[in-house]
């Protein structure tokens, strides 16, 4: 498979304290990549560093051949679901998305209906957010991370809040653009949704990504 992500001597401190340091990894598209470790040891970082919303303090990033750490700019073709999505209150999830979705304008309303439906949002489509449940929220995120087709996904923790049906619905879903190509990061603490989904697992410690010989250590 095409190699979709690389690094190269990465590393990343905040003023003295050391997140990363000096990591040399490479991944190929069409896999679903588990990230796990600790609270604090710097999922989240690893993440942001990806989508280019942190600068690295040493090293590079590949992004589909492109050095993102050159350019500082969100990558082509990347989804994100980072913590809580700043979506709007007072207009509808169908409205949310329309409004994201215009700033590259590569989807239509059709499209983006579609993607409330893959998420378990089709009867909601139309529901203002601010009346939207957190679960409801969640899968509201998933989707704006997935709509556009992207290439590569990163989702941190994206089962938080849902109930057993949407998990397993989103389980399904995830494995669905796997085979279809798509390359998904997910951070989680699920230890089930680790082992059901993950090609490779990787766990964050003593500031290093370390490959696990089983679904979940």
């Amino acid at each position: 498979m095409e190699e979709v992500v690389k690094f190269n001597q990465l590393g990343k401190k905040f003023k003295q304290q050391v997140i990363f340091n000096e990591i040399s990894l490479s991944f190929n598209g069409g896999q679903i990549i588990g990230i796990t470790g600790q609270n604090g040891s710097g999922k989240s970082v690893l993440f942001k560093l990806m989508a280019g919303l942190e600068r690295p303090s040493t090293g590079e990033i590949m992004i589909n051949g492109h050095n993102i750490t050159k350019t500082n700019s969100f990558p082509d073709n990347m989804g994100i679901l980072i913590e809580n999505p700043p979506f709007i209150d007072n207009l509808t999830g169908f409205e949310n998305l329309k409004l994201l979705a215009a700033i590259t304008n590569q989807i239509n309303n059709e499209q983006i209906k579609v993607t409330l439906k893959q998420v378990g949002l089709d009867d909601a489509r139309y529901k203002k957010v601010k009346y939207y449940s957190l679960g409801m929220k969640k899968k509201l995120g998933i989707a704006q991370a997935i709509m556009e087709h992207q290439k590569i996904i990163l989702l941190d923790e994206p089962m938080n809040a849902l109930d057993e049906e949407s998990v397993l619905l989103m389980r399904i879903l995830f494995k669905k653009l796997a085979e279809q190509g798509k390359t998904i990061f997910i951070a989680s603490h699920n230890k089930e949704d680790i082992q059901q989904l993950c090609h490779t697992v990787y766990r964050v410690k003593n500031n290093q990504l370390i490959k696990q010989k089983k679904a979940y250590d």
